[in-house]
């Protein structure tokens, strides 16, 4: 089997085909200290591509709240318990085995398979917090305490190495070479289900109406004229940006993507032990249990976590954010100047313009021009 080499575990790893990077990466940011489980995107996504027959318990994008949620039921629990031992080194190297790695003699991917009723309760665990339960008089003043939970947006990681791309016996699923996203052929696809059981992720499903296998697709129709993908365009939280990342050895600092993954380290993927160096990135939640985001994010969580708590020291970092949900178009390119960040296309016009800091203006409480009484806000 071929080695290929996977950045995100500072090694090569085993996968059943030949490496060979696309000419660019399709790629999505998401800052998690600002997700507010509004779903908007999940509905964004499900009325425009899921809709259909076969269709009615599918969600390409969904939103889980962490620690005890899980569309499928507990996908990452037990993906984690099959994988068993996942050991570090100090430099960052992933020193356990992969998905692909560890997979039986006669399996391409170590894998589980969902059961029907899994798939039953995408809003299983809203809410809930972990550390305990929350006891009578706990109060926000007696922080920090050990009551957390955060909201975790996903979708299709479009993998550089995809697992689903690695089990098909069909080879129905293909790695498009213009921009990175994955997807089914459904011409070749039969429903042989080895899709849905090798994505550790479960965003391959199963639609027993056409018996085919379908997944996100990335938005390629809106991605090729330069638009976002729907769930980050109808994000209200703001918190996510689509652009194309960078192996680090090329990476551009004005590249939006590549600054928050490879410049500043504050984007990392989840769960890169597994091995498929998925093209998902998170700004992990600053409140939350620390061993548990090292299991999810790896051991450079704790850096992120940090160099997020002093984003107000890093005007450049700031400006970046603020960009984000400010446009539809994809921002290839962008600067921050003299307090202002601007947003740049493919074709290097400049088609978003933002204060880093708003300048704070104080009405009167009775308007003489217009005869009316106005309160400012807090």
């Amino acid at each position: 089997m071929p080695n290929v080499e996977n950045w995100h575990l500072k090694r090569d790893v085993a996968y059943p085909y030949e490496g060979h990077r696309p000419a660019r990466q399709w790629a999505i940011v998401f800052d998690l200290n600002k997700c507010i489980a509004c779903q908007t995107c999940t509905l964004a996504c499900k009325t425009t591509w899921t809709s259909g027959k076969g269709q009615e318990y599918m969600f390409w994008n969904n939103v889980e709240t962490k620690p005890w949620g899980g569309f499928p039921l507990a996908w990452d629990l037990r993906i984690l318990e099959k994988l068993g031992r996942q050991d570090w080194a100090a430099n960052g190297e992933y020193l356990g085995k992969t998905l692909i790695e560890a997979a039986p003699p006669t399996e391409r991917v170590l894998h589980f398979a969902p059961k029907d009723e899994d798939w039953m309760y995408p809003n299983i665990g809203e809410d809930d917090c972990g550390g305990g339960t929350l006891d009578s008089g706990a109060h926000l003043d007696s922080l920090p305490h050990d009551k957390w939970f955060f909201y975790l947006p996903r979708t299709c990681a479009h993998c550089t190495y995809p697992a689903c791309l690695a089990a098909c016996p069909r080879k129905a699923i293909y790695k498009r070479p213009e921009d990175g996203i994955v997807l089914i052929d459904q011409s070749r696809c039969k429903g042989y289900g080895e899709c849905v059981r090798a994505c550790p992720y479960k965003k391959s499903m199963y639609n027993p109406w056409t018996r085919t296998s379908e997944k996100c697709i990335g938005c390629y129709p809106a991605v090729e004229q330069g638009i976002q993908p729907q769930c980050v365009v109808n994000c209200i939280g703001k918190i996510r940006v689509m652009g194309f990342i960078s192996p680090p050895a090329v990476a551009r600092a004005d590249n939006p993507v590549d600054f928050l993954v490879h410049e500043k380290q504050l984007a990392l993927p989840y769960y890169p032990q597994l091995g498929l160096e998925p093209n998902i990135y998170y700004i992990p939640p600053i409140h939350a249990d620390p061993q548990y985001l090292e299991q999810m994010f790896g051991p450079r969580v704790h850096e992120a976590v940090a160099r997020y708590k002093e984003l107000h020291k890093d005007p450049e970092a700031a400006g970046l954010l603020c960009l984000i949900g400010g446009t539809e178009r994809i921002i290839h390119r962008f600067t921050v100047k003299a307090g202002i960040a601007v947003g740049y296309d493919e074709k290097d016009e400049e088609i978003l313009r933002v204060p880093v800091t708003e300048t704070p203006f104080e009405r009167a409480a009775f308007d003489e021009k217009l005869g009316a009484v106005r309160n400012n806000n807090p």
